[in-house]
């Protein structure tokens, strides 16, 4: 059985710094892709980055471009989110999902609007407050 587990979120002020984790078990070997998707009430759940085992590719979603870097720990079967000048936008329950590579492409439909439905497996999600 797959299992996410998230933590790493907080309450920051604009333009701090947080760095998320999900810790992974019950995937085979290195074999997974593992995307961190996001929902602020009233806005539409947004992929936010994603990064795949199986050619080491990653996603980043264009209003987090430049600020966030998505990376993993295969030892520790962990992938981090590094998150830098956070802005008040940022603030949202940060939900990390997972599937194998071949079976959600990679990171390469992780933006689609069933993007989140795919990448079956998830975390309990972990909140981030930022403010201005």
């Amino acid at each position: 059985e797959v299992q996410l587990v998230e933590s790493g979120g907080d309450l920051v002020q604009a333009g701090g710094s947080l760095r998320l984790s999900c810790t992974a078990s019950g995937f085979t070997g290195d074999d997974y892709a593992i995307a961190w998707f996001r929902q602020a009430p009233g806005k539409e759940r947004e992929a936010v980055s994603c990064i795949s085992s199986a050619d080491g590719s990653t996603y980043y979603a264009d209003s987090v471009k430049g600020r966030l870097t998505i990376s993993s720990d295969n030892a520790k079967n962990t992938v981090y989110l590094q998150m830098n000048s956070l802005k008040p936008e940022d603030w949202a329950v940060y939900y990390c999902r997972a599937d194998m590579p071949r079976i959600v492409r990679g990171c390469t439909k992780v933006n689609h609007p069933l993007g989140y439905v795919w990448f079956k497996y998830s975390g309990q999600g972990t909140q981030v407050t930022v403010s201005s």
